[in-house]
């Protein structure tokens, strides 16, 4: 199948239609001028860009992998909707964040993952596993499990926590071959005893040319953004050689998948 390379939509806020009191980013549900409604994630929150690309890469590389992501969108916020907000938090929230933000698609009367509830084949669970361990994703816990049923289909969202070693400092990228501990508190790990064949099918999917063209999706203001004083363009470069050094060596966080899984039984 030849490859196509991937392509983010940019929308226009015109309605701000309520904040959804999750975590500390405080994303907001929004109206934009597509007539969709998508959960907004500010760039002016606590985590600023970062936490954007985060979520960009991550979940961009799930839906290169066959995995169910609502779609992204880049997302234009217009300096007016601060004006009127009578919260002082969310309008300081709105000023600090005019310009390029990301949105998703919002699934309309989906529901939270219970993974007491909802079960999930061991290939599917494997796939999971495998992409957070890639990417480093903490935040796929049964406290938080951030993953949706919607029209009796599994999807993913909030990938803001991966790729936490960005937060590190200039050297994050030597951590490429280091294994993922916190994949022990994965809440799909149990289900997961297919990681070998996924990891063998996923190194058949993610050549470097497709992360690479994921990477360069990220746009040079969030980049410029983040307090990193290199060009966007060499910022671009360590996140592609990041990922694909990483992939290189996935069987290190495989094996510590495993390890962990099997330390549960």
């Amino acid at each position: 199948m030849p490859y196509t390379q991937p392509e983010l939509r940019t929308v226009n806020v015109i309605r701000y239609a309520k904040p959804l009191r999750e975590g500390g980013s405080l994303p907001a549900l929004v109206e934009a001028d597509d007539e969709f409604l998508y959960v907004l994630k500010f760039w002016g929150a606590g985590q600023g860009t970062k936490a954007l690309i985060a979520e960009l890469i991550a979940g961009e590389l799930a839906r290169t992998l066959g995995l169910r992501i609502p779609e992204i969108v880049f997302v234009n916020l217009d300096e007016a909707f601060g004006r009127t907000e009578p919260d002082e938090e969310i309008q300081d929230l709105l000023r600090a964040s005019e310009g390029l933000n990301l949105g998703l698609h919002y699934l309309s009367g989906s529901i939270t993952f219970d993974p007491l509830l909802n079960k999930v084949d061991a290939q599917l669970a494997s796939k999971i596993v495998w992409l957070d361990a890639f990417v480093m994703n903490v935040d796929r816990t049964a406290r938080n499990t951030n993953m949706l049923m919607w029209h009796k289909e599994l999807w993913l969202i909030d990938h803001g926590a991966s790729l936490y070693v960005h937060h590190t400092g200039p050297n994050w990228p030597e951590q490429s071959k280091r294994p993922f501990a916190q994949i022990k508190d994965h809440v799909l790990l149990s289900k997961a005893t297919e990681l070998a064949a996924v990891d063998t099918e996923f190194h058949q999917i993610l050549s470097p040319e497709r992360i690479q063209a994921i990477v360069s999706l990220v746009p040079d203001i969030w980049l410029m953004n983040n307090g990193v004083v290199e060009s966007a363009s060499e910022q671009r470069d360590v996140y592609a050689r990041f990922l694909t050094d990483r992939l290189a060596s996935s069987e290190i966080f495989v094996n510590a998948a495993n390890d962990a899984r099997n330390a549960l039984v």
